[in-house]
């Protein structure tokens, strides 16, 4: 392993120095999994954008070391009695990269925005919570003046939300409602996000960004908690073979992996005594979607069938391997007190008996149908590994369809898939972050499925300021699902 690592810094010294460019070891460098898709806050949907963003933009609120929304770019804020209207006071001292102050208007623009049809955001649903937000979105209200959101003055931010929102203020940390400086994206168009063009007001400020080699960020000298920042440079590298990041972790190039899928599956047994190797839960679920708007996954008894005859316990023992819990639901157990309904379990005679009354008896004129997975050597395991259950419980043969990321994104979001790995992370600590996601034409849906049932729960649970009422609509929900 020394002399692969040695040959890979000589590589790397070499294409610099070819280049003409001296780069010195940033403070940190980071494993940051696929190379990101896009920096703009209004159009991120994975998480190795998600990281770049949050270090280079500051929302109202922040994400504390402990996950909890304090204060950021709003150092305070008043709630009204009925839950419904929000007044941010800004620092007067928050400022953009090149200067400029942080006001309650960049917030305004920047929101409306990601709301506006033309941005295309996959994600502005997370601003329907704003009164007549999801109108303005889907474009049958266009006077954004009714959508609400107002910069009262340059430091005052009001929000006016359509019902009581409970995560709300852990929603304004989110990558989504992030500002964006309005004057670098009228002048730069789409390409406001790249080097010497991009303004940010986050603890960073983007410096580099090569593609397939790295992104550089330097510390923002205008960040108002600029002294609490004490690494100078972090480099964050787009690595998403295993072998690779780890090779690259044990040589001294890089300091800190931190998705699981970069960690080589064999390898972790011993890795897991190692006193740098730090495991914990976190409020994420690894799941498969199914393409319901084509055969044959359009059949429900299709569906139901294949998901009873995953075993996942032998997925978490044998391949993962890191401690995971098996999942019997979509969302967490004890997300925000939430305690979802088990699952259907694992039972291949159910399953055989359910695809043979769907017309497919012992998988026999069963079509050809694709598994879609990202890169990633821990993906292509789970992949051949459920592959096999398929094929053993079902007598079904799927085929594997391993694609790069941004590849692998599109063809998710365009429904160009038979049934493909997925994984959610919550967006914030509410039982909703999960759940919404399979509402009827939303933008993280990605199934084509929709339910008229399942979406009056949802919207009755965002009505609702009864926490226990709340809870049971969302359990019924999950049960449909």
């Amino acid at each position: 392993m020394g002399r692969i690592s040695r040959v890979v810094l000589g590589l790397c010294a070499g294409w610099l120095a070819s280049c003409g460019v001296v780069a010195p070891r940033a403070d940190l460098v980071v494993l940051n999994g696929a190379e990101p898709e896009t920096l703009d806050p209004a159009l991120i949907t994975g998480q190795p954008e998600g990281r770049v963003a949050q270090a280079l933009f500051e929302g109202l609120t922040a994400f504390n070391e402990k996950g909890k929304a304090v204060p950021g770019v709003a150092e305070r804020w008043e709630i009204s009695p009925d839950g419904l209207r929000y007044t941010f006071h800004l620092r007067g001292d928050a400022r953009w990269s090149n200067g400029d102050p942080v006001t309650a208007a960049d917030f305004e623009r920047s929101w409306r925005r990601t709301l506006e049809p033309a941005t295309a955001s996959e994600y502005a649903y997370q601003l329907h919570y704003l009164r007549n937000g999801k109108a303005f979105n889907e474009g049958t209200l266009t006077d954004f003046g009714q959508v609400g959101v107002r910069a009262l003055d340059p430091r005052r931010l009001e929000v006016v939300l359509e019902n009581p929102t409970p995560f709300f203020i852990d929603l304004c940390a989110f990558v989504t409602l992030l500002p964006s400086h309005g004057p670098s994206v009228e002048r730069w168009g789409e390409s406001w996000i790249k080097p010497g063009r991009m303004v940010s007001n986050g603890a960073y400020q983007l410096d580099t960004w090569r593609i397939n080699d790295r992104i550089r960020l330097r510390a923002n000298p205008h960040y108002w908690n600029r002294d609490r920042v004490a690494m100078r440079t972090v480099d964050l590298l787009p690595v998403s073979r295993a072998n690779t990041a780890f090779n690259f972790y044990a040589s001294g190039i890089a300091d800190l992996m931190l998705d699981k899928g970069l960690v080589p599956p064999a390898l972790l047994g011993e890795l897991r005594k190692r006193p740098d190797f730090h495991s914990a839960p976190f409020l994420g679920t690894y799941f498969i979607r199914f393409n319901t708007t084509r055969p044959p996954f359009d059949d429900a008894r299709v569906r139901l069938a294949f998901s009873l005859v995953v075993d996942r316990e032998r997925l978490v023992e044998k391949i993962t391997r890191a401690g995971e819990v098996p999942a019997g639901s979509m969302v967490p157990p004890g997300t925000a007190g939430y305690e979802p309904p088990v699952g259907a379990g694992r039972d291949p005679d159910r399953a055989r008996a359910l695809l043979a009354e769907a017309g497919f008896p012992g998988g026999q004129g069963f079509p050809l149908v694709r598994y879609l997975y990202s890169e990633g050597e821990l993906n292509e395991a789970i992949a051949v590994e459920l592959q096999d259950m398929f094929r053993r419980e079902l007598g079904i043969s799927i085929e594997l369809a391993r694609q790069e990321w941004k590849v692998y994104l599109r063809s998710m979001s365009g429904l160009d898939y038979d049934l493909c790995r997925s994984s959610w992370v919550g967006d914030y600590n509410d039982p909703n972050t999960f759940l919404d996601l399979f509402v009827g034409g939303g933008g993280n849906n990605r199934t084509g499925w929709a339910n008229a049932e399942y979406d009056r729960l949802i919207a009755e649970a965002g009505r609702t300021p009864d926490p226990v009422r709340r809870f049971e609509a969302f359990r019924a929900a999950e049960e449909l699902l």
